[in-house]
């Protein structure tokens, strides 16, 4: 297992990533906006090759603007295209209401849940 903590990014986004068996996991905390939109999205789009899931919890994410919906569905779209699997997991009430007024809910909404287990 390997972890990779990144230092805080600009704006307080902060991500740690940690890899085992083909799945990553990206711990997200801060504010996921368009100032930092991309370094979660590099981030992210780095681990597609080598992991069959990524799991983006977001249970210590604070903030999440239209920005940073758009990397969201940016890094699943690709990582459809790619055969890998990406879930997100312990998100807030914001970022549920923000998932349902762009219509996304139900798209993330199976593997929103709290408490979800990893491997």
């Amino acid at each position: 297992m390997s972890s990779n903590p990144s230092s805080a990014r600009p704006h307080g986004l902060n991500l740690q990533t940690t890899v085992s068996a083909g799945v990553a996991i990206v711990r997200c905390s801060g504010r996921l906006t368009a100032e930092v939109a991309a370094s979660l999205k590099n981030e992210v789009k780095s681990l597609m090759p080598a992991s069959q899931r990524i799991v983006l919890d977001l249970t210590d994410l604070s903030y999440m603007d239209s920005a940073g919906l758009g990397t969201i569905v940016g890094v699943y779209v690709s990582a459809k295209r790619t055969g890998c699997e990406l879930q997100l997991v312990n998100f807030n009430q914001r970022v549920r209401e923000l998932l349902g007024l762009t219509h996304l809910l139900e798209v993330f909404e199976s593997c929103g849940r709290h408490s979800t287990k990893f491997p």
